[in-house]
């Protein structure tokens, strides 16, 4: 089954990080029976889930990128992780995520994307939650740093109506398709999303209040 973020097959270390993060509570483990050897599995530390919600609260405020250094620094020590080989975990996985956003992906292709790449059905149907929930404001954030590094040049939309999708969910759903002209500088480059009426509207009210926000300081 082709994969949906990427029209290509990904390298083979791709597939060994994903791979390894489903070893992450194995490990942790491991590494706190000796502290606690009369407490149920259960009861340890979920390391796949806090880090999830780091590399999550990541993508909706990517200018903290020095806090996600130092969280990841902590994590690596809470859990007794080596901090280069976590790191190019986390490189991994924000590759998949960043091409997921601009395919603008839903829930249950980045829960089938995952599982091919190797992570197992629970934690991908973990992620694909929390993809669900913060969406929103990923898209907003990811079309607010391509008009704030490049100038907008010429934009065009367009509205449908999904007829038909292997995913039932999205079926009679309206959508708005932008093409966006922006300015890089040597040249301009064509950006194309792909948003839901929701996910418009409120990309729209931020859009509304950066200009007025302009208008007042101008």
């Amino acid at each position: 089954m082709a994969l949906h973020f990427s029209a290509e097959r990904p390298d083979d270390q791709f597939y060994t990080d994903f791979g390894n993060l489903n070893k992450f509570e194995e490990e942790v483990s491991l590494c706190w029976l000796p502290h606690y050897p009369f407490s149920p599995i259960s009861l340890f530390p979920q390391p796949f889930s806090k880090l999830s919600s780091i590399l999550f609260s990541f993508l909706v405020s990517p200018e903290q990128s020095s806090q996600l250094l130092s969280e990841l620094e902590g994590f690596a020590t809470e859990y007794s992780l080596g901090l280069a080989a976590l790191k190019n975990l986390v490189k991994s996985i924000l590759i998949f995520f960043k091409a997921a956003l601009r395919k603008n992906l839903s829930p249950s292709y980045v829960r089938e994307d995952l599982v091919q790449l190797g992570l197992s059905e629970e934690r991908a149907e973990s992620v694909s939650k929390q993809w669900k929930a913060n969406l929103g404001s990923m898209s907003r954030v990811a079309a607010g740093q391509s008009l704030s590094v490049n100038q907008l040049v010429d934009m065009e939309w367009r509205f449908g109506v999904t007829a038909a999708d292997n995913d039932m969910d999205k079926v009679g759903n309206s959508f708005l398709q932008i093409k966006m002209v922006l300015n890089k500088g040597s040249g301009t480059e064509e950006v194309f999303m792909e948003l839901t009426l929701p996910q418009f509207y409120s990309f729209l009210h931020e859009m509304e209040k950066a200009k007025a926000c302009l208008e007042y300081l101008s």
